[in-house]
């Protein structure tokens, strides 16, 4: 396991922002823990403006894992440094598949980090959810394959002011934090005197939370090995259903992600079960980019007839009724005084 006391990041040259020395951020490192302890998930989304630390947390996140990996996808990527490429040449000559890694190889058991995934082609993020949701990535090229495992947390930032995703992309991430600029004073103050300690000593300021990332780490290591044992009853799934109806969502995605997610909270606090409490907790995560507005109701969208006397005591308080009216919108004729042209005289037009 990666070392508490100064976690790293694979790539990094220096020690990781440790994930329990995060302030403001609690939404966001629970969603993160959650997909850390379940990466079935299917990835935590980060949607927030820029200097809110999303890329902080997620390397802060990767420290905790036993590997480390934190992986970043560049926007200019191809889908063959993502997925990996296949030497058909050898293949044919040596009768045996040669594979050279991407990213979703080197990801695996870490993070996989992806900054500003709305500004990604479609196809790409289609690519990282499949491998993020099954933890698997198949390569093929020509009739031939290559399948190798890619379990890894998914974590993608987005700025709104700089575009959306389709919806058919938002509803695959299994969840959403949304970050905002702090703005009460003490929180500020915090995190600049956090970032700071940090900046003057990073091995100081880790081995000062290592005790913290320790446990963390620990927690995590026990939640995932407790997760496949936790039952849950008709009643918890029936909280799910009620939460999933309220908020309007399309299809049963957010019904199966809802479950994990609080399956993965409930082993992460070490019970014995998941209670609806579990899915309470878990439901705004799961349910900020798929919620929709419920459509009206028949009974409120059916309107009684306004009182015919009332209506014709008073014209304008009178609704346009389609059945007295044989033209709906017309205009009454109005005469016009007549004009030769050519010759011909065009008469007033009949009042009906």
């Amino acid at each position: 396991m990666t070392n508490a006391a100064a976690p790293r990041s694979r790539h990094a040259n220096r020690p990781a922002f440790p994930f329990s020395a995060l302030v403001g951020q609690a939404p966001l490192q629970r969603a993160l823990l959650l997909a850390a302890i379940d990466p079935a998930i299917g990835g935590v989304l980060v949607c927030g403006p820029r200097g809110t630390a999303k890329s902080t947390a997620a390397r802060a996140l990767a420290a905790l894992l036993p590997e480390g990996a934190f992986v970043t996808l560049p926007l200019g990527a191809s889908e063959d440094k993502l997925i990996g490429t296949l030497d058909i040449e050898a293949a044919l000559r040596e009768n045996a598949v040669r594979f050279s890694p991407g990213l979703l190889a080197r990801a695996h058991d870490g993070v996989l980090y992806v900054d500003e995934v709305n500004l990604l082609p479609d196809a790409l993020v289609d690519v990282l959810l499949d491998a993020a949701a099954s933890g698997i990535n198949t390569v093929e090229r020509d009739g031939v394959s290559h399948t190798h495992d890619a379990r890894f947390v998914l974590v993608g930032t987005m700025n709104p002011e700089e575009g959306e995703l389709r919806p058919q992309l938002l509803d695959r991430f299994g969840l959403m934090a949304e970050l905002a600029t702090p703005r009460e004073v003490a929180e500020r103050q915090r995190i600049v005197k956090a970032r700071l300690a940090f900046d003057a000593d990073p091995q100081a300021f880790c081995a000062a939370h290592a005790a913290a990332q320790q446990a963390l780490a620990q927690r995590i290591a026990a939640a995932r090995a407790a997760l496949s044992a936790l039952p849950w009853s008709d009643a918890v799934h029936e909280r799910v259903a009620q939460h999933c109806i309220e908020a309007a969502v399309d299809g049963m995605r957010a019904d199966l992600v809802m479950l994990r997610a609080a399956r993965a909270l409930a082993a992460y606090e070490g019970a014995r079960a998941v209670s609806a409490e579990h899915v309470d907790a878990v439901a705004d995560c799961v349910l900020a980019h798929r919620r929709h507005a419920m459509p009206e109701s028949p009974s409120k969208a059916a309107q009684p007839k306004p009182d015919r006397q009332h209506s014709e005591a008073n014209p304008a308080s009178r609704a346009p009724d389609l059945a007295d009216q044989t033209d709906w919108g017309e205009l009454p004729p109005e005469p016009v005084a007549a004009a030769h042209v050519k010759g011909v005289i065009a008469l007033p037009a009949k009042k009906r």
